[in-house]
């Protein structure tokens, strides 16, 4: 299977590329962790896309094509990827189905996870990782199980994406509405796109996904 999850950012797209790669075995790909890899690292791409994305802004459409291009090639993917956060735009999309086109491949299925606006700035505006393993955690839906602990490696400090703030978020909110909707027409007329309620329980939406991928 080759599925794209299409969402605005905090809708719930990696945990369940988490949940989907470890029940079909496919390659995880997403693009922000890549990225942020890359802002880490000091490299030129990611000292380009920090800048980028702490403004709130999508990160130009040639940087991240050229990441996911070399992405693809890797053996992992061989059994099939669910990519999360590419394509933004259809400049991507278009160029996604060329480097697919070339190997002789084709997507499966598009998800669209649909969300409530006003809901999804207080889910971002939560959100917080441990600085030593990277783990997720939110103010309210999510805590450690002991305060200030990590519950997977034990860790004690912890951080907060510079971008994950009302202000970048409706920022992040009004890009992926002006950008990446446009993608939702271009998928749908090619009978791929399925639509998941993004704001129901996290079993709930996994339990949606499976079914629209069976679909």
């Amino acid at each position: 299977m080759k599925i794209v999850l299409l969402g605005p950012p905090g809708s719930g797209k990696g945990t369940q590329a988490l949940r989907l790669t470890k029940a079909h075995g496919l390659a995880s790909l997403s693009t922000g962790d890549m990225l942020r890899a890359a802002v880490r690292a000091g490299t030129p791409v990611g000292r380009e896309a920090d800048a980028t994305m702490k403004r709130g802004e999508l990160v130009p459409d040639e940087v991240v094509v050229a990441i996911i291009g070399e992405r693809l090639t890797q053996a992992d993917c061989a059994r099939g990827f669910i990519l999360d956060g590419f394509p933004r735009t259809v400049a991507q999309a278009l160029a996604l189905d060329g480097m697919l086109a070339k190997a002789g491949q084709k997507l499966t299925k598009v998800i669209e996870f649909k969300v409530n606006e006003a809901a999804l700035v207080a889910r971002i505006s939560g959100r917080f990782n441990c600085v030593k393993c990277d783990a997720a955690y939110h103010e309210t839906n999510n805590r450690p199980k002991r305060d200030g602990v990590c519950d997977r490696c034990g860790g004690t400090t912890f951080t907060r994406r510079p971008d994950d703030n009302a202000q970048a978020i409706k920022v992040r909110l009004d890009a992926y509405r002006k950008q990446t909707a446009p993608l939702l027409p271009y998928y749908r007329k090619k009978g791929l796109l399925m639509a998941v309620d993004a704001m129901a329980d996290i079993d709930k939406v996994t339990k949606e996904i499976e079914g629209a991928l069976a679909a």
